[in-house]
């Protein structure tokens, strides 16, 4: 069974869409109205939607026995008729959406207004919000890389005292995910999605230079050294650029507990071996002309899948829909997937569900999200509809995954992803992950651009990461 469902990107920059916010009401005979809302973008216009069914509402009370009302919420006002925001980004918005017919079943009166941006703007927005903690929507999408900032700002609700909460989640959920949901030591969120990561290549390309998925998985350099052959016998490049090969290695065999730049206490690691293996890999591969010194998210780069120039792609798991639904539905049959050389496993990014701590309707806000994450259902058809990867780990052993996969020449992929899922281990989150991020990228440029020693880029990004670091202390 092939993977060709709606393109739907999850936690992606690349997408670019006006602001669009959604009030859905609850409706009669499959109607439904749609008004803009303006507290968190004052240029938003209301987005037209579509005819919703009812037939399967249920009655107040049958609801409360499928989804129990917790009372630890003193300020919610309950599961009246005021109505829940709720802000997401592409396809998070869209999920929203696919489970709104369950939820007006279970709570008719309870209408949702569904705040949609691109991601840039969605995180933004919430930053803004969270600094004069003003027009905070009741219910958030975050992003994995967003989680410990936003944790830092104090305007998510905790979790950890919701009865049964935390018993459900630690019970049910994928435990990496669950451990990124406490960035301060409490939980601030429930992750929806995950992305195990995974080495995806073209088999056509691999077999026209005879290197085999063994070569490129052996280790981190046997995937190298593939790429010589790689270039000289089918004129493809390794990967798309030297940054992704850094950001694969720096990302994985990360110790439990740690984090990718900082370890528990707060210490920055990037003068790490793992590190010093990311920038030096990055700095060989570019001088041997393997990388095609274009950035993820291009139109260069999506031709160059489409057309066998670039043969690998180090990313999550949802990358395989990307590719069978919009990046290169055209090659159904010629990619494989794998994993990370050296027998390494990572995780790219990962959704959250958080509630704003002075909600109005936290009661409803846990209720929705509850549903969102910790039913099978919803879990499955948010994978089945967009590829979000779900943490629930009953949702991982349907049947869905052992389906074989047209575009992946009939492999069960997702059984492969989850089978890496459950290796991944707990990594820490720190507030200052997205500026070293931007400053150990700009050290590996200065290597890859202008010959910088590998030590030396690496003590440099190491020491203005302890300064900043001390200065949030101080």
């Amino acid at each position: 069974m092939t993977n060709q469902r709606s393109a739907g990107p999850l936690c992606k920059r690349f997408q670019k869409r006006a602001s669009k916010v959604v009030a859905v009401m609850p409706v009669s005979d499959g109607a439904r109205s749609a008004r803009p809302i303006a507290h968190l973008l004052a240029t938003a216009q209301p987005e037209p939607t579509a005819q919703l069914s009812t037939r399967r509402r249920l009655l107040m009370g049958g609801a409360s026995a499928l989804l129990p009302v917790p009372s630890w919420a003193k300020r919610s006002s309950g599961h009246g008729s005021a109505a829940l925001t709720v802000a997401a980004y592409p396809a998070i918005d869209q999920i929203v959406r696919d489970a709104l017919p369950h939820w007006q079943s279970l709570f008719p009166s309870v209408p949702l207004q569904i705040i949609s941006r691109e991601f840039g703007d969605h995180h933004a927005a919430l930053t803004a919000a969270m600094a004069s903690r003003r027009g905070l929507p009741d219910v958030m999408a975050i992003e994995f890389g967003f989680l410990a900032r936003f944790a830092a700002s104090g305007a998510l609700l905790e979790l950890d005292q919701v009865p049964g909460l935390k018993a459900a989640a630690e019970s049910q959920l994928t435990p990496f995910a669950l451990a990124q949901a406490r960035p301060r030591g409490r939980l601030l969120a429930l992750p929806t999605d995950i992305g195990p990561g995974a080495l995806f290549y073209r088999s056509d390309v691999a077999d026209r230079s005879g290197v085999s998925e063994s070569d490129m998985t052996r280790s981190w350099a046997t995937f190298v050294a593939a790429g010589d052959r790689l270039r000289t016998r089918a004129n493809a490049y390794l990967i798309a650029h030297a940054r992704d090969l850094k950001d694969a290695v720096i990302r994985s065999q990360v110790p439990a507990g740690q984090g990718i730049y900082f370890d528990a206490h707060g210490t920055p690691q990037v003068r790490s071996e793992r590190f010093h293996l990311a920038f030096s890999l990055a700095r060989d591969v570019r001088r041997a002309g393997l990388d095609a010194r274009v950035p993820v998210w291009s139109n260069d780069w999506a031709e160059g899948l489409r057309r066998g120039r670039i043969a690998t792609q180090l990313m999550g798991a949802w990358f395989g829909g990307h590719l069978a639904n919009w990046l290169a539905p055209t090659t159904t049959g010629l990619w494989r997937s794998c994993g990370l050389p050296g027998g390494a496993v990572a995780s790219w990014g990962g959704t959250f569900y958080a509630i704003a701590a002075d909600s109005p309707n936290a009661q409803t806000a846990l209720t929705l999200i509850r549903m969102l994450v910790l039913e099978r259902e919803q879990q499955l058809q948010a994978f089945q509809r967009h590829d979000a990867f779900p943490a629930l780990m009953a949702a991982q052993d349907d049947p869905f995954f052992d389906e074989p996969l047209v575009f992946f020449g009939g492999q069960p992929a997702r059984r492969l992803w989850r089978d890496i899922a459950r290796q991944v281990p707990a990594l820490g989150l720190h507030r200052l992950d997205p500026l070293a991020d931007e400053i150990v990228n700009t050290e590996l440029d200065r290597v890859l651009l202008r010959g910088k020693d590998v030590d030396s880029a690496l003590d440099d990004a190491s020491t203005l990461l302890e300064r900043r670091a001390q200065r949030m202390r101080s």
